[in-house]
């Protein structure tokens, strides 16, 4: 993306505020507007913006604070006043608008037999700008794939730092193919709606012309149907967190399938700290790690054997 078409994607977001707060967002430099990561609203508080070098207030702001009122119409807006329709995703913490942004929602949780089944009176919401970086993952390809052949791979690095930019990218890669390697057919486990951000029935992002995405559904569920029904040369997921993820995933590779794969961890070492990963590596399943390290707005990748 260049700094226009970023500059865009930021208004794009900026439309999901609330009107006197999309005025202060237009208010910000270009150079501001292009590096946002989020914007941030909490009630009592007033709306700021995320960037690389931590969150600021909207220009012009003054004593005006987020209401309750304004979180209760944002989210009355990105469902398109059909609540009931989004009951699923609201529950576990988020909502997806068009255009592909992923809303993060706090609030009181709704339990009801010990299950989480919605939120009521909310109380602060994130904006994430998620963002198309074509071809960041161009230069990788060819290290984790030989003669045809794709090693199952992993993407690590701690919350925020890209993984699913990197994944959705390399995702377009082997769909549409490179000078390197040929279209492959993926299946995608869009479990919370941020690779391929699905709108009734059509993808907000690119993840490329040989692509299957089943959306809102686990990990679990979702690898055994994709194998069943879609045929898939590779299966990507976002964020592996459960030990059903893993198992789903070592009937995958048994079956012939190839695995990329994201997991919020620094580097290999801390992956083997953590009981969970630590038996993600005892399997064997992954034979390569792309770790991800930034520095403020540059991201550097590493590709390592595991």
């Amino acid at each position: 993306m260049d700094r226009r078409d970023e500059c865009a994607r930021y208004a794009q977001a900026a439309q999901l505020l609330p009107l006197r707060w999309q005025r202060r967002a237009d208010q910000l430099s270009d150079d501001r507007k292009a590096a946002a990561e989020e914007f941030r609203l909490r009630a009592g508080q007033p709306v700021t913006v995320l960037l690389p070098d931590g969150e600021m207030e909207l220009p012009g702001g003054g004593k005006d604070i987020v209401t309750s009122g304004d979180l209760e119409q944002m989210c009355d807006k990105i469902s398109e006043y059909s609540r009931y329709a989004v009951t699923e995703t609201l529950r576990h913490g988020y909502l997806s608008a068009e255009g592909g942004f992923r809303i993060g929602i706090c609030g009181t949780v709704v339990m009801d037999r010990g299950m989480n089944t919605n939120l009521r009176n909310i109380s602060s919401m994130a904006v994430r700008l998620s963002r198309q970086i074509p071809d960041i993952g161009v230069k990788l390809i060819g290290q984790f794939i030989a003669d045809g052949q794709m090693a199952n791979t992993l993407i690590l690095s701690p919350p925020g730092q890209g993984k699913t930019t990197l994944l959705r990218d390399l995702i377009r890669l082997l769909s549409d193919g490179t000078n390197s390697a040929a279209p492959m057919r993926l299946a995608v486990v869009d479990e919370r709606g941020e690779i391929a951000a699905m709108q009734k029935g059509m993808a907000q992002m690119d993840v490329g012309s040989h692509t299957d995405v089943l959306d809102g559904c686990p990990k679990a569920i979702a690898i055994p149907m994709l194998l069943r029904s879609c045929n898939p040369q590779v299966i990507a997921v976002d964020e592996i967190t459960a030990q059903e993820d893993l198992e789903a995933m070592v009937a995958a590779a048994n079956c012939g399938v190839c695995l990329l794969a994201t997991i919020h961890a620094r580097d290999r070492e801390e992956l083997r700290s953590k009981p969970l990963f630590s038996r993600l590596l005892d399997l064997k399943i992954f034979q390569k790690a792309i770790t991800i390290e930034r520095d403020g707005g540059t991201w550097n990748y590493l590709v390592e054997d595991l």
